[in-house]
């Protein structure tokens, strides 16, 4: 059973809002501890320091990490609409409770536990969203989705301007859980489950009784994936990289360089320009001309963007270079989910991208490190661009040794759920 709610026919529509919405939550987590931890240091709450900090920022990370490995394999076992309800539920609730935390160690064990659901929401929703597609547009529902993960950051950061000044940084985090109130019981109602996953599901219980976690995850090295599985893990980890080091630390980068913080601050915002710019780009891109073939040039794009930001340049031609790194290092990462979605079977494609995020995430962690120590070691500009450059052009590599999503369409497996999911998007359509 999958629940109750709107069948798959008449909830198509649904889907990619809701999706996105799910999303979107996850953008306010990128950015929601950077806007509460200068008041908590400014205040010394709980003798919080910059150290303490970044390890109850680390926890979160983590949480997301384990929630990403675990919950992808959940959704393949017991289906894509229940997961992501308990994603949304669990962030929602331990997100509320951070406002009323009593200390450190309780506010970081709480950023765990609602990492956990948000680790498990970003891939789900990409998963379901993938399998509703109209048509060969897989690529762009990815994109459009995580358009939400960028409109979700913005806001965030617009509503601690307004918040945290007049309520304290608590209301941060009422805000953060609030849009539950509503996600959760529009989902109940129009969510549908996967039509793929009942036939799957109703299939494997009349063979087996029932899949196992073990059968889920060795799906992903079967029927000659091993390679592209090993290959989007490396991708996801060196995409992330960049897309949290980046983000971290762009604005301290160019100040080093001797650009005013006005105009750093004024270059991270470019940079999240280009991102959605990108976003909005790349998956008609990937639709058109092929997921692989985008995503190399797309990661190899970034890179020549990354080392050119090394170069002195014009204010104009700053801007420009910045914002088209911005375009071609987010959505970068963004194809590398659509490609995994493209690439697997029915019965493993949650748990594909649950792996892929979840490993992706250990770049998300690494990526503040590498700039911090860039920085303490006086070299961030400009070898800090030309390393990010160089972790670009890696990912590249990486990516080009995938199988086509084509060939693992072609092996009997795979040509059966991928037709099965074809049939349901022309009945959704």
């Amino acid at each position: 059973m999958s629940g109750v709610g709107t069948t798959g026919r008449a909830g198509a529509g649904w889907v990619l809002p809701l999706c996105w919405a799910a999303v979107l939550l996850d953008g306010f987590d990128l950015v929601v501890l950077g806007t509460v931890l200068p008041v908590m240091l400014d205040n010394e709450l709980w003798g919080l320091d910059p150290a303490s900090a970044s390890v109850v920022s680390t926890v979160g990370l983590i949480g997301m990490m384990v929630g990403a490995l675990t919950i992808g394999v959940i959704t393949d076992l017991i289906g894509r609409r229940r997961v992501l309800l308990v994603a949304v539920t669990t962030f929602s609730v331990f997100t509320l409770l951070c406002a009323v935390a009593p200390s450190a160690f309780v506010f970081g064990l709480l950023r765990f536990l609602a990492g956990l659901g948000l680790g498990g929401c970003l891939p789900t929703a990409i998963t379901l969203s993938t399998e509703y597609a109209r048509g060969n547009r897989s690529g762009t529902a990815t994109t459009t989705i995580m358009t939400g993960y960028h409109v979700g950051a913005v806001l965030t950061a617009l509503l601690g301007i307004g918040l945290i000044p007049s309520f304290g940084w608590q209301a941060m985090f009422v805000a953060g859980a609030a849009p539950a109130l509503v996600l959760v019981p529009l989902m109940v109602r129009y969510l549908p489950e996967s039509e793929v996953f009942r036939r799957r599901e109703e299939r494997t219980r009349q063979q087996s009784g029932g899949a196992s976690v073990r059968e889920s995850i060795s799906l992903l090295f079967r029927n000659g994936m091993a390679v592209s599985t090993v290959a989007f893990w490396v991708a996801s980890f060196l995409g992330l990289i960049l897309v949290y080091g980046l983000n971290t630390w762009l604005p301290e980068i160019m100040r080093t360089a001797g650009y005013p913080l006005g105009e750093s601050l004024g270059l991270l915002l470019t940079l999240n320009a280009g991102a959605v710019a990108g976003l909005v780009v790349a998956g008609n891109v990937a639709d058109r001309a092929g997921v692989k073939g985008s995503t190399v040039s797309w990661f190899g794009a970034a890179a020549v963007m990354l080392a050119l930001l090394s170069v002195k340049l014009p204010a104009f031609g700053l801007y420009t270079a910045v914002f088209f790194a911005g375009f071609f290092v987010f959505s970068a990462q963004v194809l590398v989910y659509a490609f995994v979605g493209r690439s697997y079977p029915v019965d493993s494609r949650a748990t594909g991208l649950g792996w892929t995020t979840g490993v992706g995430r250990i770049g998300a962690i690494s990526g503040p490190l590498i700039g911090g120590a860039l920085l303490t070691a006086g070299i961030a500009y400009p070898w800090g661009f030309y390393v990010f450059g160089a972790i670009g052009a890696l990912a590249a590599l990486a990516v080009g040794t995938a199988a086509r999503p084509q060939d693992v369409e072609d092996s009997p497996e795979g040509a059966v759920s991928e037709r099965a999911g074809s049939d349901e998007s022309v009945a959704t359509g």
